[in-house]
């Protein structure tokens, strides 16, 4: 199925035909390491032609303890990523959990995320599409990909068509994730770009210790599988030094490590695209 449109504004190379890149660390942690990773991810978005999206949430409410890390301060973390939007010129994405949270949200970020555990929350879809911004929706780990159409609706039957899916793949028992790329093409016929989460698929979640595993050795392979079958983007979270990283760091990408991902990932597209 032939790529999707992406108008997200803001956006360079949206023309060049590579895969859009959300990219970031997990959660604002401090303004060091945002703009550490933005800067880095930035220089690669443009000698790659990659149109880029820098992500990162503002707060992490969904925490398997009670005593894990969930943010330096919702204003405080939102005042960095507007910061980051205006000395980078790069769009922002970050995650919203409650409805009152949208309009918030809106003011300092081009793009709201729906966290995976959130996709069926109608009340959440509906305050994210009435703020007019685009809408980034996390297929449940608990959902099949065809099942995506309804939350796609209610955002719709709010009024708001910018509309991209995100799959992070399928629970497998207890403590392992797997992907069934079968999805890709599946969400693609709903009629909106689809982007493949690469990092939070790789998850080992619900360990004893109340903190997520995950096997980051395998993001060039998801990554690769992802482009081959049709994905418009990939989402990847990423951190200078993952084993110090507050949220998520099990999974993720070391930041030095991004130049030969994307230079990989750019050149099986162009293989792609020439088909």
């Amino acid at each position: 199925m032939s790529q999707a449109a992406i108008n997200i504004p803001g956006i360079k190379f949206s023309e060049s035909g590579n895969f859009l890149l959300i990219a970031g660390p997990c959660v604002v942690e401090n303004e060091k390491i945002v703009f550490e990773t933005a800067s880095h991810l930035k220089v690669l978005s443009e000698k790659y032609h990659i149109p880029f999206v820098f992500k990162s949430s503002y707060r992490k409410a969904n925490r398997s303890r009670g005593d894990s890390f969930s943010g330096i301060g919702d204003e405080k973390a939102l005042k960095i990523l507007a910061e980051v939007r205006k000395k980078y010129s790069v769009p922002v994405i970050t995650d919203i959990h409650n409805p009152n949270e949208a309009e918030i949200a809106a003011e300092y970020v081009d793009i709201l995320q729906i966290p995976a555990f959130l996709c069926r929350q109608t009340d959440l879809l509906t305050a994210a599409a009435l703020t007019g911004k685009w809408i980034n929706i996390k297929k449940g780990q608990f959902l099949s990909g065809a099942s995506m159409k309804f939350a796609v609706e209610k955002v719709r039957e709010s009024g708001n068509s910018n509309i991209l899916l995100t799959d992070r793949g399928n629970m497998y028992g207890y403590q392992d994730i797997v992907v069934d790329f079968r999805n890709i093409p599946v969400m693609k016929q709903i009629g909106v770009p689809v982007i493949m989460d690469i990092t939070h698929s790789l998850q080992q979640p619900n360990q004893e210790q109340g903190v997520s595993g995950g096997r980051p050795e395998m993001i060039e392979t998801l990554g690769k599988a992802a482009i081959s079958v049709g994905a418009d983007g990939i989402f990847i979270e990423t951190h200078p030094d993952p084993s110090v990283a507050k949220s998520d760091g099990a999974n993720m990408l070391k930041l030095s490590g991004m130049d030969d991902l994307l230079f990989k990932l750019t050149a099986l597209r162009k293989t792609i695209n020439s088909f």
